[in-house]
Parts: C-alpha cells; sequence; structure tokens
C-alpha cells in the first residue's frame, strides 16, 4: 500500500515511537528519526516532550475507528498544525505541517499528528494494536491485501499455533 509521506512515513515514526515505550532515551528517538525526517538530535528536554506525545500518539491506536477522529483532531489541535505547501530542496511541491525553522518537538508532533490524519481518512482500518492477546505492539498496514492484524509473523504464527491445538484438543 502505498501512502502519501504523512500518511505512511509519519504514521509509521508515530507507531516506531509507541512502541518504544513512553520512557524512550534520546539517542533511541534520535535514531528513529534519522534519514527520515530532518530532526537535530533529540536532547533530555525534548526526549521527555516527545514520550509524552507519544502517549497520546497511543491512544489513537488503541480507539475504536469513531473515537479516533476526535483524537486526531485534538493531536492536530495541539501540534499547531498549519500544513504549507514547499518546494525545498528542489523537491516538486509537498505539503508540510510545521514551519521549517520549528525546533524538534513542534516537528516530530505536527509530522505524526499530520500522518495519522492521513491514515485516519485516507485508510482507517490499516493500523492498530496487535490482536495476539497480551501484546500491546501498534503497526501500520502497508500490506497489499490490506487485512494485518498482528504485528508480526511472529504474533500470528503464535495464535495460529494455539488455535490449531485448541481444534486438535476438542
Amino acid at each position: 500500500m502505498h501512502f502519501n509521506p504523512y500518511g505512511g512515513a509519519a504514521a509509521q515514526i508515530a507507531a516506531e515511537l509507541i512502541n518504544h515505550g513512553d520512557t524512550a532515551a534520546p539517542a533511541t528517538l534520535t535514531s528513529i528519526f534519522k534519514d527520515r525526517m530532518t530532526v537535530a538530535a533529540v536532547e533530555d528536554d525534548e526526549a521527555t516532550e516527545i514520550n509524552a506525545w507519544t502517549t497520546r500518539l497511543r491512544h489513537v491506536f488503541e480507539a475504536d475507528p469513531a473515537a479516533r477522529v476526535d483524537l486526531v483532531n485534538a493531536l492536530l489541535h495541539d501540534s499547531a498544525s498549519k500544513p504549507y505547501i514547499s518546494t525545498h530542496d528542489g523537491k516538486a511541491p509537498h505539503l508540510h505541517y510545521v514551519d521549517a525553522h520549528a525546533g524538534t518537538v513542534p516537528r516530530v508532533r505536527a509530522y505524526t499528528a499530520g500522518g495519522l490524519a492521513h491514515l485516519v481518512c485516507d485508510a482507517p482500518d490499516r493500523f492498530g494494536v496487535c490482536s495476539r492477546e497480551g501484546c500491546e505492539t501498534v503497526y501500520v498496514d502497508i500490506s497489499r491485501n490490506g487485512r494485518r492484524r498482528f504485528c508480526s509473523t511472529r504474533c500470528a504464527t503464535r495464535v495460529h499455533v494455539a488455535d490449531h491445538r485448541n481444534r486438535q484438543a476438542s
């Protein structure tokens, strides 16, 4: 599934932030953004703010589809997201959701909120929390058929094997 840069890459960054937890170290956050966003190395105070934002991102993945709209609208509001068209670095015109001179935290907030907004509007059934009981890993479904329910093949296999064993025991 091909998404625009905000619906795809940004939503995947949101999922990765969530899966690292709300106590990710600055170095971990910096590695998540490296080569995917234009941000400087994350400082300690920025990590604290990004980790707090991550908790709010998780709520979107966990919510039922009807509630996601309000949660993402709140994220967009709080990120002070104001879309504009940019043509930097010789690239074709494309949308940005924060001023080019904004700091790391506003950039992360606007990018992830914008990504989730595109996902909620364009493909609301393509993200969620792993269906394996006890697994809290979130995912963005980029598969061709769009029927993903698990965070990984490993979780899917565990569920399918357990189901098979239950059927055989009956």
